[in-house]
């Protein structure tokens, strides 16, 4: 709830009230008592006067206009609960510029998580940007001990793995895949152009490192939405505004795409304890604090500890970023290519079964993507 301050037209108004009145009951108690009461009276009688005409004009100001004071009050304390609604705001702790670089078979990508300057962010351990056009792709490949997310912004893909399954994904749809034991598939794109999207991956727990693979895919009227005062969310994972995705999270997570127009601004909750970064597709905003530099398209934004993030976004073209925020797991991380274990022993043991096609890769030599 808003708090008024001393500077409060409405808390001014009473403190001069009280004053007027001591100062009234202070003159009367002395014209009781003083010898020359007369001509004290007489002498004070037009400055009590004027006190009280000024006290009528307090009063009639306070009781008659009463919605203008208060509007006044309730508005600009309003204003600071909107610039800092959280307790503990997260502030922007790390500003990393993603660069092109070659991935796969002849495509670009552009890697915050997981490149030079952000090894990993537990529990996150990678995030591209890929534009790829035909033939170029990411041709058969395996995983094992972690899940990938892939959101396309732009184009169509195509993904098929060795135990049959396959599945197409279009502009504004996810991929939510769980490698767990074993997979390998491939991923080509599947129109002419260039076919732009994110693929996060996210780490899995050393006692979920080994389960069985499973598919969450979601097309894009399937995303959960809302909007609100120029903001427009698609929840991908978590809740904003109300709205929560259906989509479950083995290690809890949140990750939503945002698009802010011009004058908005954003103020969304982010568990504490919880690691969290933006990633800016297109536009620029001020994150974290209100008097921040902009930061613009390709920025992967570090956030530190607190309770919520908040965006202004002041003028020019839409804003558009997602934010993603997940538990730590709190284990070692030993990564090896493709292959995420919690130690130097397993990652060995992950790549003797894939080449010799076993613990979940007996399917692995005898098959390969059409």
């Amino acid at each position: 709830m808003p708090r008024h301050s001393a500077a409060s037209p409405i808390y001014t108004a009473l403190a001069r009230l009280a004053n007027f009145n001591s100062g009234r009951r202070v003159l009367l108690a002395s014209r009781k008592t003083s010898s020359s009461s007369a001509r004290s009276s007489a002498k004070t009688r037009p400055f009590l006067c004027l006190a009280l005409f000024r006290i009528l004009v307090v009063v009639t100001a306070v009781f008659l206009f009463p919605p203008a004071i208060m509007s006044s009050s309730s508005s600009s304390s309003s204003a600071a609960a909107a610039s800092v609604p959280f307790q503990s705001p997260r502030k922007v702790v790390k500003k990393v510029l993603s660069l092109s670089q070659s991935e796969g078979q002849g495509a670009t990508v552009r890697r915050s998580i997981g490149g030079h300057e952000v090894r990993n962010l537990d529990p996150f351990l990678l995030l591209d940007e890929f534009s790829v056009s035909k033939p170029a792709g990411f041709p058969d490949h395996p995983h094992r001990g972690f899940e990938t997310v892939t959101y396309m912004l732009d184009g169509v893909f195509t993904h098929q793995d060795f135990s049959g399954h396959t599945g197409t994904i279009r502009t504004g749809d996810v991929q939510w895949m769980t490698a767990g034991r074993g997979i390998v598939h491939s991923e080509m794109p599947a129109a002419d152009g260039v076919q732009k999207g994110l693929q996060l991956w996210i780490n899995l727990a050393s006692k979920d490192k080994m389960i069985e693979p499973r598919y969450q895919e979601l097309e894009s009227k399937d995303i959960s939405q809302a909007e609100k005062h120029g903001v427009k969310v698609r929840i991908i994972a978590g809740e904003a505004f109300g709205v929560r995705s259906p989509v479950y999270t083995r290690t809890p997570t949140m990750y939503m795409d945002f698009t802010m127009q011009p004058g908005s601004q954003l103020h969304q909750p982010i568990p504490e304890g919880w690691n969290a970064f933006v990633y800016i597709i297109e536009g620029e905003g001020v994150f974290g604090r209100e008097g921040a530099a902009p930061a613009s398209a390709h920025h992967c934004l570090v956030l530190g500890a607190g309770d919520g993030l908040s965006v202004w976004k002041r003028s020019g073209a839409p804003l558009r970023f997602v934010l993603a925020a997940g538990q730590p797991l709190n284990e070692l991380v030993v990564q090896q290519g493709p292959f995420v274990m919690n130690s130097r022993a397993q990652i060995k043991k992950a790549m003797e079964d894939y080449y010799y096609g076993r613990n979940g890769f007996e399917k692995a030599s005898q098959w390969s993507s059409t």
